[in-house]
């Protein structure tokens, strides 16, 4: 696949999110090296306003997450690597309004996406920017979707994947890095502590290390989501987005790729009310938000079986938070009971068989309208991040 002549990438340099220091995008980079900072990294594109692009053109442009080349941060098109992720379907949920009463409800569903989750956008990104580097093995710790993902392009590419698994991970997960030829380590610990294996090896086997956030272009990939509403929506945001939160990846890049839209002209300053949503076992962001805390605690013995959620301390956490008040949203802590009843609502009311994660965002909109922070005329969006076909 290559990018239109006509549509060069506008990306420029890569800058710290916490403390702004620029890092050169010509080489590998990970984290800011800036004395105690060491905050996640982002790409910077030179923008500026330009216009929108008609139907007829934008029925021409890739169905991809690649769909808007000049918002990506490669400079080589021969190298991206797809397996035509992204433009998954935004479906209104007409049932669950009627059962809820709320006249405006939308789900956006990413089980449609290569290996059956949201992680292909973050792992095409990060994948092509890696070949596109020299690199020539990749490693992450993963809670289950993601190392999948992760081998799965890396198969497409040609290179070596790394996988490092917590041992009680469910065996579809880990079936899956094994069917696309990749490196399975099972670790006695949670994510992070599975991270640390990998920090450990990286430099000694010379594996490019896609964690979480830990490298600048996984979220790229995922800020694609914020794309696709934005043009599902005809190019307007709905009034809040429920996203359940893990490492919070999809979160942030979202709110970065309405900044990136707007800059460009095609969209106003209107934001969402961004929604963390998390299982009670495991809410260092809600817990963080609470408190009107900077920084997440990390969560002791993190206990849900919603894994991709299992996230006990996410290492974006300053970011995150920054985000739910910027745009005075909220985050929400869920038990497993409703997590179970919000997927078994999809499933039953929609036909949508969602990911445990979708069912708690679901969920997580009925404590909301609770809450009287959810309305019936509030324009929602839920994401579901993944299939549940792969939790049978």
């Amino acid at each position: 696949m290559s990018i239109p002549a006509s549509r060069p990438s506008n990306f420029e340099t890569l800058t710290c999110t916490i403390c702004g220091a620029i890092h050169d995008p010509g080489v590998v980079q990970t984290i800011c090296t800036e004395p105690d900072c060491h905050g996640p990294l982002a790409a910077r594109y030179a923008l500026e306003p330009t216009p929108r692009p008609s139907a007829a053109q934008l029925a021409e442009l890739p169905r991809t997450a690649w769909r808007f080349p000049q918002l990506m941060p490669i400079t080589d098109e021969t190298k991206i690597i797809t397996l035509h992720e992204g433009c998954t379907p935004l479906i209104p949920a007409t049932r669950l309004c009627a059962a809820s009463g709320l006249n405006s409800l939308w789900i956006k569903d990413e089980s449609g996406n290569p290996t059956g989750s949201f992680k292909a956008r973050g792992l095409t990104a990060a994948v092509t920017k890696a070949l596109e580097l020299g690199a020539q093995a990749i490693a992450l710790p993963t809670a289950g979707n993601a190392g999948g993902a992760a081998a799965a392009y890396a198969a497409k590419a040609g290179m070596e994947c790394v996988v490092v698994m917590p041992v009680d991970t469910p065996q579809i997960f880990k079936t899956e890095v094994k069917a696309f030829g990749g490196t399975l380590i099972e670790y006695e610990g949670l994510i992070d502590e599975c991270g640390k294996v990998i920090a450990e090896q990286k430099e000694e086997k010379n594996w490019y290390d896609v964690s979480t956030l830990k490298e600048p272009y996984r979220v790229e990939g995922k800020k694609t989501l914020g794309f696709e509403i934005a043009e599902q929506l005809d190019w307007t945001l709905p009034d809040a987005v429920i996203y359940p939160t893990g490492g919070g990846t999809g979160l942030v890049g979202m709110w970065k790729a309405w900044a990136e839209l707007e800059a460009l002209g095609w969209i106003g300053s209107h934001r969402p009310k961004m929604y963390a949503v998390q299982a009670e076992g495991c809410a260092p962001v809600v817990t963080a938000f609470t408190q009107g805390a900077e920084r997440c605690q990390r969560v002791e013995n993190a206990t849900t079986y919603a894994s991709g959620l299992r996230v006990p301390c996410p290492f974006a956490d300053r970011w995150i938070l920054e985000v739910l008040r910027r745009s005075e949203g909220g985050a929400v802590a869920l038990t497993e009971k409703q997590i179970q009843e919000g997927q078994s609502e999809l499933a039953r009311l929609e036909g949508i068989f969602a990911a445990p994660e979708g069912g708690a965002a679901w969920a997580g909109v009925k404590v909301l309208q609770e809450r009287g922070e959810i309305s019936p005329d509030t324009r929602v969006v839920v994401v579901n991040t993944g299939s549940g076909y792969k939790y049978c």
